[in-house]
Formats: structure tokens, sequence, C-alpha cells
């Protein structure tokens, strides 16, 4: 095929006008309209108005401009015989070539305080029916929706090399684009208004391919990783990744359960997960002194881990960091120096995420089952003192209360069965995943050593016995936090009441499984 005649209308002109001097100099005329044939006329590029192609003016605000028998005939017809025929008898010239972004609506929508009438104003009419119409003719017309195309397609044209295989691929493109522009528009308008706790009928959502992985969780399965572009904040997919190797899947999944676990804490904070849970967790003044205790709560596990902060990296934590060796930092942000340091780290994944100013506009959490999908609200509760109950005779101290709503923080993103053992605000234990509570109290104290006397222990969940408790006399615990809501509860309390142990019920379960 040759291209003769192409029609551009596009909302984002990002590499518009050197794309359209190469159709120009390829002999291809250009029809185009309102800001799109202003732009192309004030860079000197001769433009067919489109009142020109159809005889009839733009009206209603522009609204109409392109729903009209000569674009769409010219769009729609085949190179056959009679349709040619027909064309001619009507005055319309074929169009070869569609160059259409719709109107931004995803980014009007994603404004603070848009309003409706704005978002209605930004749902585009004529483009998608001008792609959808190319796209459905594409062997005859090549339809073009994103400027990351215009030098390949650009190219092919010079060439005079538009095979059906490359007209195909960019039809399955225009039909995606215009896919998930309706998408955008159907979760914005389904979630207008929406109460808490009611869920559209059809869940849809669109994702964008940020990149192909090596594979996936282990070699034999392939693998990539998508976001959400309606999602705005501090996230894992926004971040930018300034350095170091290319990210696989299971650093994706460890990066976002560090940062997701460090934005718990106000003050300066250190995360460090390994395989999705987290083995150390600290708050202090310094951010180094946080990453060093943080470290310092399991060495082990700490080795080849992720570690998130809650604060931009200066270079003494990053110093500290360069100690050992570590698979990625996640950080809203870098001072000069630090970053020039933890580059010494060749392989070091370093991602900068932005300031953390509150949650991401993403309030669902989705699980993948075979064959259906699991949707939630993100675990975004807290315990505090004002909705905790003291269910003992002695009440915890202050400094045991600020470690029980620490370890509590923590424990929300361990892998249940959860405990977790906190001293000074600095987790020295974690025993996460297992199938009892009493194995999960066994592990975490276990790893605290000596370290559990005097310290609090949190639980994600109730008691069932008090035999998770009574390990917890055995080690030395001052304080515990938990759910509560057991049928025994009294019988944990009647241990804790024996062995002056202060406990204190949330009501609020944390199950992460």
């Amino acid at each position: 095929m040759t291209v003769q005649r192409a029609l551009i209308s596009v909302s984002d002109k990002s590499g518009l006008q050197e794309f359209a001097r190469g159709l120009v100099q390829a002999g291809v005329e250009i029809v185009s309209t309102g800001g799109t044939a202003k732009a192309l006329r004030g860079a000197g590029i001769p433009v067919t108005y489109i009142t020109d192609v159809t005889g009839f003016p733009e009206i209603l605000d522009g609204r109409v401009k392109t729903l009209h028998p000569s674009v769409h005939g010219g769009i729609l017809a085949m190179r056959t015989e009679g349709h040619l025929k027909q064309l001619h008898e009507q005055n319309i010239t074929p169009i070869d070539l569609v160059v259409v972004n719709l109107y931004p609506f995803r980014e009007t929508v994603a404004k603070p305080g848009v309003t409706l009438e704005e978002a209605i104003e930004n749902i585009d009419i004529g483009g998608p029916t001008m792609v959808r119409a190319a796209a459905k003719n594409y062997r005859y017309v090549l339809v073009v929706v994103s400027p990351q195309r215009y030098s390949a397609v650009l190219n092919a044209i010079q060439k005079g090399d538009i095979n059906e295989q490359f007209r195909l691929a960019l039809a399955k493109e225009a039909f995606a684009h215009t896919a998930s522009y309706d998408t955008a528009i159907s979760a914005y308008l389904t979630g207008l208004d929406q109460p808490t706790g009611t869920f559209p009928a059809v869940w849809e959502k669109k994702y964008e391919l940020v990149q192909t992985l090596r594979y996936g969780e282990n070699p034999h399965q392939q693998a990539a990783f998508y976001r959400d572009p309606s999602v705005t904040g501090a996230c894992v997919a926004n971040a930018v990744q300034l350095h170091g190797k290319e990210l696989s899947y299971n650093n994706i999944l460890d990066i976002n359960a560090a940062f997701e676990a460090v934005k718990e804490y106000a003050a300066a904070s250190a995360v460090i997960v390994k395989h999705n849970n987290p083995c150390g967790v600290s708050s202090a003044a310094r951010l180094a002194d946080a990453y060093v205790m943080a470290y310092e709560g399991d060495p082990v596990s700490a080795y080849g881990g992720i570690v998130a902060f809650n604060t931009p990296v200066d270079a003494d934590t990053a110093r500290e960091m360069n100690k050992i060796f570590l698979e990625a930092v996640i950080a809203p942000d870098y001072a000069d120096d630090a970053l020039a340091i933890l580059k010494q780290k060749e392989n070091l994944r370093i991602l900068k995420a932005g300031p953390l100013t509150g949650p991401t506009t993403d309030r669902f959490d989705l699980r993948k089952v075979n064959g259906g999908l699991l949707v939630q609200d993100f675990d975004r509760g807290v315990a505090d003192t004002e909705k905790t109950k003291v269910v003992t005779k002695r009440a915890p101290s202050q400094a045991e209360m600020d470690d029980l709503l620490f370890a509590m923080a923590v424990v929300k993103h361990v892998k249940s069965n959860a405990i977790v053992v906190v001293k000074d605000k600095k987790v020295l234990g974690v025993g996460a995943g297992q199938m009892n509570r009493v194995t999960s109290a066994r592990i975490a104290l276990g790893q605290a050593g000596d370290g559990a006397r005097g310290a609090v222990l949190a639980s994600d969940a109730f008691f069932p016995f008090s035999d998770t408790l009574e390990e917890a006399v055995a080690a030395g615990i001052s304080a515990v936090i938990q759910p509560g809501g057991s049928v025994r509860d009294d019988a944990s309390i009647a241990v804790a009441d024996e062995h002056d142990i202060a406990m204190v019920f949330t009501g609020m379960r944390h199950f992460r499984h």
C-alpha cells in the first residue's frame, strides 16, 4: 500500500512536528483539526483543514468536526473497485493514515478536585470512532495511537515497506487503546460516590506494560510487570530506577512489601525485607541509626535483602548500607553524595519513589486466583491509644505502649500467623507464615534471644489458647498487644496477670495470607 493522505488529530503533540514534516517530504497530504492544525501551521507545515474536506464547519464547540461521511467514508473504504467507485461518485478522497490520540481523560480525572463536568468534557467521541474505523480497515489504512510509533511508521512509509503484519500490529494497539480508554471512563463513573464496601458488577481495570521480566518467581515461569496509570502517589509502580540491574519479579514484590511497611511510621525509619517478610524494622532520630538497628535485628536475613526508607537517604546511611550486599533500596529521594556512595555498588538497584504525602490513590488490594479475582480494601487500619483496651491489672508504661503500637504496625506486614518482638522501636524477632501461632511465637522469641527480656510482643490475631502467652512469659516479655476476641481470652489474661505482664487488645485483626 501507499500512503497519500493522512488525517492527524492528537492531544499529545510530542514528536508531532518532526513526524508531520517527514510525511510531507514523503509526498503525503495532511488533513487536520483544531489545535493540531494550528500547531502544524505554526511550524510551517502545510495542512488541509478538516472543514475543507467535509464542507461543513466545526460545531457545538468542536464536539462535531470529524463525524462526517467524507471522513469516515475515506477511512472505511476498502480499496476495491466497488468501494473506490462509490468514493469517486461522492467526491470522497481515501484516507490512508489515521494518527489520533484521545482527549486526556485519565490525566483530567487524576487532578485533585476535578468536577464531573470537567471529566465529561474530556470524553473523546470522534477520536475513538476514527481509531476504530481505521483499525477495522487495517488492510488498507494505517492507524497510529502513540507518538512512540512515529519513527517506525515514517520509516515504513519512506521505504514503501508497509506489510500486513505491521498494519495488523498497529490495529491491535489501536483497539487496545480505545478499549482501555472506555475502561477508564467506566471505572471513573462507576466509582463516583461509591460507598465503601460496595463493588462494581463488572471489574474493569487497565494496566500498562512496564517491562517484560527475565522470569517470574522461578526461572521456568515467564513474567511481566504492569502498572495502573490512574494511580498517583509514592509506590513501587511509580518509582523511578536510578541505578543498578534490571528489576526481577521477586525484587518488585519485596520492594513493594518493604516500602508499604515503612510508610507506617512518621519518624525516620528503615525496613529490611527478605522473601516478602520484614526481617528488620526500626525508627530513630537519625536515619543511619534506624538502618543500623534494623540490620542488627537480623543480620543473617538482611544479607541480600531489600531496604526501604520513609525519608531521603543521606550519606551516613548510604555508607552503612554499602557495608553489606543488598539487592535494592527504595526511598523518597537521595542526597547527591548518598547517591554517589550507593552507586559504587554496580548492581544495587536504587529506586526513587518521591515524597510520602499519604496513601496512594490505589484503593483496592487484588489477589488473583485460578479463574477469578479477589478484591478488598488495603489494610490501612492502625492501632492507637484511643482505640486500644488494657485488659490486665497492669497497664503498659508509655515506653511499652510506644513499642506495642510500633510492633503492631510491623505485624500488619508479616505473613500470618505473625508474631513480632520489639524493644526500643527495634524489631528483635519475627515469626512468620506458620500454621499455628505458638510456633510463630517460638521462632520470634528464639530469634530475639536474651533481648526478649523486657521487650514487647505483637500478634496479628487473637491467642486461641494461652500457650503463646506462656511462651512469652518464659522469654521475659513485659507487654503484649493482640486483637483479642477469643473465647479463651480469660485464660491468657489470667496468665498475664499472674506474671505482671501488661496486655492490650486492639479489636482489629491483621491477617496477611
